[in-house]
């Protein structure tokens, strides 16, 4: 316990790193997972292409490849950021297609015959999703989203092999210097992880339960 208390604040700036990891790419994926949901909606072939193929590669590379991309070639190819920035590149580029699919579910999940109705009085295909599909479909697509928010959250630990201190980081920089006490850092490693997913999995399932409700 006096380990922990004493490296409390290297516990702390790791949370802080993995917050600002899970917050900052989960702010700019959802918006690239709704384009790319949208994308593969679209009456357009070549942007269903364009979204599938992109979704269909990223989701089944590992995503320890998609940062050793983001890390290692990105800089031979003029990009000079740092290994955070690369860290956020990554974990954007890997859970937008991720986003993409929980959000496209929410889109397949709208009845047909909602959008025939809507394009029936006139509506373009753009106000169409805009005004009846999107506001139906984001509403149930809100428990994958956080799901897959809880996934991102989880494998920001990758980017601690980049260079980037969050909390595994963290974890392995203690248990190195402080060896004899393992076991505690381990399961304070573990518990700040659980801080955070476990309160968006009851958000979850309490948004869940609320839309079971009102169906």
């Amino acid at each position: 316990m006096s380990t922990l208390i004493a490296n409390a604040g290297v516990f702390w700036s790791g949370l802080v790193m993995t917050l600002a990891l899970a917050v900052l790419s989960a702010a700019l994926a959802l918006p690239a997972g709704l384009v790319l949901a949208i994308m593969r909606s679209s009456p357009v072939p070549g942007f269903r292409w364009l979204s599938a193929i992109y979704v269909t590669v990223t989701r089944n590379v590992p995503l320890a490849v998609v940062f050793f991309f983001s890390a290692f070639v990105l800089p031979q190819l003029g990009v000079r950021v740092s290994y955070f920035s690369f860290a956020i590149i990554a974990l954007v580029a890997y859970y937008s297609s991720f986003f993409c699919e929980a959000i496209r579910s929410g889109i397949n999940a709208v009845f047909i015959g909602q959008a025939e109705a809507a394009r029936s009085i006139g509506l373009s295909y753009r106000d169409c999703l805009r005004f009846v599909v999107l506001p139906q479909a984001l509403r149930s697509s809100i428990p994958p989203v956080v799901n897959v928010t809880i996934a991102l959250v989880k494998n920001t630990a990758v980017a601690s092999a980049f260079g980037v201190a969050e909390s595994l980081s963290a974890m392995q920089r203690l248990a190195n210097d402080e060896s004899s006490a393992v076991i505690a850092i381990l399961v304070a490693t573990a518990a700040i992880y659980l801080c955070i997913t476990v309160p968006l999995g009851l958000v979850a399932t309490q948004i869940e339960r609320r839309s079971a409700y009102s169906r």
